[in-house]
Order: structure tokens, then sequence, then C-alpha cells
């Protein structure tokens, strides 16, 4: 005989408190018209700890000694990760035809030859893993430092990227040549090459947390595609300031195609170029390289 669980209905004090407890947390913006959503993605984890109602589970989440890791748990269920290797052509044509000869002309004009690039969001890293095998695609950075920085609030995603093994739902776009060149078959999926690897670093962060965001230094170029959506006003713009300070002067901002900063920031200039129109920090002195 099958037994079901019952299902436990979220009241509007119980929504309000999980809700406004992510919100805080992560930044992750839960409306009224969402409530659903919370209340059937959290049930599992009531399930799992065998809890009455959706208030206790508020009251684990705050006083719990296993917080830390059922925050984890709670990220997970309800972020959406879906992603794979160089999604948005347009813009990663402008990224290597465009955005880095600029940077590579501005640099060795001033003696350096070293570049940083931040994935924020990197999901299971297909996005940081992207950017590396266009940079190694390009001989006029083959004798420079790359350093490309993919960070997540998700745990499990973050175990994907570091084991670096994908399947074929993650090349619905790759070149077979490029599949070729920078993956082999390893348990029955494809594994990216180390010489990719090696160019970028792994690693978990919540964008909410300003002091370690600060300890990531300055960055010539920000990946944040497809993030931002899930946040309200006021948190969008907390991330995009901490973006503009991580960015060196001159450096550029690079959003998912249904985003913009209209309404959140003036300080960074749009840049309008063949394929792609993308956000770039000015140069210091220049106009709007403040914030306001």
């Amino acid at each position: 005989m099958l037994f079901f669980t019952p299902e436990i209905s979220m009241n509007s004090e119980e929504f309000r408190l999980l809700r406004d407890f992510v919100y805080h947390y992560c930044g992750l913006h839960f409306t009224e018209e969402s409530k659903y959503l919370l209340e059937k993605r959290l049930a599992k984890r009531l399930q799992h700890h065998q809890l009455k109602g959706f208030k206790d589970y508020y009251y684990l989440l705050r006083y719990s000694p296993s917080k830390d890791q059922e925050l984890t748990e709670v990220i997970d269920a309800l972020t959406t990760n879906e992603t794979y290797f160089f999604r948005e052509e347009f813009q990663l044509r402008t990224f290597t035809q465009e955005i880095l000869p600029e940077i590579r002309k501005r640099k060795e004009a001033q003696g350096e030859k070293t570049i940083r690039i931040w994935s924020a969001g990197c999901s299971s890293g297909e996005e940081p893993y992207t950017i590396a095998m266009l940079i190694l695609d390009l001989p006029a950075f083959h004798d420079w430092k790359v350093e490309i920085v993919g960070t997540d609030i998700s745990q499990r995603v973050l175990q994907i990227a570091r084991k670096g093994h994908y399947g074929d739902s993650s090349f619905r776009t790759t070149d077979p040549l490029i599949k070729q060149r920078y993956f082999s078959p390893a348990e029955g999926k494809y594994r990216v090459a180390d010489r990719v690897r090696e160019l970028v670093t792994i690693s978990h962060l919540n964008l909410f947390d300003a002091p370690r965001v600060s300890l990531l230094g300055r960055m010539d170029v920000v990946f944040c595609r497809n993030v931002i959506i899930y946040f309200d006003m006021m948190a969008k713009k907390k991330v995009v300031e901490s973006f503009y300070n991580r960015l060196r002067p001159g450096g550029f901002l690079l959003l998912g195609h249904s985003e913009s900063l209209m309404n959140i920031t003036n300080s960074f200039a749009l840049r309008h170029f063949a394929h792609d129109m993308v956000y770039q920090r000015p140069e210091l002195g220049g106009p709007g390289s403040g914030l306001p």
C-alpha cells in the first residue's frame, strides 16, 4: 500500500516570514502571486524534517544549529539553473571581436598583460568555461595572465561546475569542433579540458554579501546574465552597485538580453557595438563616472 504525505498549506503570515527571510539573505524576491511557488518548493524540506507547518520551518531556519546547511538547501530549491555552453551568441561575438581587443589595446598601452573576468551567477559552470575557451582561441592573449572567477549561491550547481562533466543538453549550441578540441568523453558525459579549467576558479558567493564580494578585487569584465531578473528594484540597485565597484574604470558589464539598467542606475554608459549593446563603467573623470 502507498502512503502519501498530506499537503501542508502556507498561510499568509508564514509566507511573509519566509519571503522576507529569503529576501534579506540573498535578494530573491517572491510576490504575493508566487506564494504557491514558495510553498511548493519548500514543502519537501518540511517533509525531510518531519515538521507540521511552515512556521516551524521558519524557526528552524532562524535558530537551528544546522541553519547554514539548511539555507543551502533552500537556495537550491528556489533557484533555477538552466544554462548551456556558448549561450547568447551575439553577445559573445561582441565580447571576442570588440570588447577584448579594446581591453587588450588599453592594457598593452599601460604595459600590462592581465585580464580578470567575473561570471556572477555562473550556475553549473558553462558560462565561465565558455569564456575561457573563447580566450584560448585568441592568439593575441596566449601570453597573457587570464583569471576567470565563476561564483554562484547554489552549492549544488557549483559541485557540477567543479567536476566539469557535462551531458548533451549543455552542448545545444556548441560547434562540434569546439567540443572535440576542449572536451573528452568521461563517465558517459564530456569532461572539460584541463587547459580550460586552469583559467577558471569556481567559488560560492552570495551577491548580497558585500564584504565577501569586495574580496574579489577589481575586474575588467563582469558577466551577470539572467540573474537580476529574480530581484526587486532595491536588490537590483544593491547588486549593480557592487558590480560598479568591482569593475575597473572602462570595464564592461554584460547582462542577459532580457535585462537592462533602466531605472536602476545611470552610472554605466550604454555602448553600441556591431552585434550587441553592452554597459561600460566610464573611465575616471568621464561623464557618468560616479554613482548617483
